[in-house]
């Protein structure tokens, strides 16, 4: 599940990204209301984490901004507890609002419900399925032929992601940039190793292997032929 965080302070901003990603969320952060308004814009985003108080624009402004072209679930914060306040965030477009401080339970509580609403929608899907292998990206759960699959949070943020995009191929860099930063270095062997170990978890006990290297190119998670499946590079 990919989440934009749009939040000015720094200790604040560190803590809801540390926590979602440890849930298994893709972070990105802006820390301005001009630079998550774009972001919100230019990127497809499963949920956004809206602060009010922010430089350049405030959330009202981002919000605002956002609903002209994009229905993206959004739970703003703010300081500003107030009846008037949470109803003046609503009528702009939020889809939750919650005041600071808050609780990180009740933060990650309302955004899953966030996403389990716009899932009823039809807006998004929270099931995967490919071949035998099942992902409940709410729950985090991982499960093939039934038998559960104990995943860390990076490898599930990889195999979700690929599974999200299963027969499109993924490089490295695309790789990189979601499951771990925009600054990754290219040359280190981060990717192939997360890939192997997850390859010996997901494809290794059973015979149809649908996590494949497409050399020179990157991974793609995919069910092929029979004709196909033996000339795999399973590096």
């Amino acid at each position: 599940m990919r989440l934009l965080l749009v939040e000015d302070e720094d200790k604040t901003s560190s803590y809801i990204n540390r926590a979602m990603s440890e849930l298994g969320f893709m972070v990105d952060v802006a820390g301005n209301g001009v630079d998550g308004l774009h972001l919100a814009l230019e990127h497809e985003y499963d949920v956004i984490i809206l602060d009010v108080m922010l430089p350049g624009k405030d959330g009202y402004a981002v919000l605002e901004g956002l609903r002209a072209s994009k229905q993206t679930p959004v739970l703003m914060l703010s300081a500003r507890g107030s009846v008037d306040e949470r109803v003046k965030g609503l009528r702009c477009g939020a889809d939750d609002y919650l005041p600071k401080p808050f609780s990180l339970i009740e933060l990650v509580a309302r955004t899953q419900a966030l996403l389990r609403r716009r899932q009823s929608d039809g807006a998004d899907v929270t099931q995967l399925q490919i071949e035998n292998l099942h992902l409940d990206l709410l729950a985090r759960r991982v499960t093939r032929a039934g038998e559960r699959i104990d995943l860390t949070a990076k490898e599930f943020a990889l195999l979700s992601l690929l599974a999200r995009h299963q027969g499109e191929i993924l490089s490295k860099m695309m790789i990189a940039e979601q499951v771990w930063d925009m600054n990754f270095d290219s040359d280190a062997n981060v990717v192939e190793v997360a890939i192997k170990r997850l390859r010996a978890k997901v494809d290794a006990p059973y015979a149809i292997k649908l996590l494949h290297t497409v050399r020179g190119m990157g991974y793609v998670l995919e069910v092929r032929p029979e004709s196909q499946r033996h000339n795999n590079d399973e590096q």
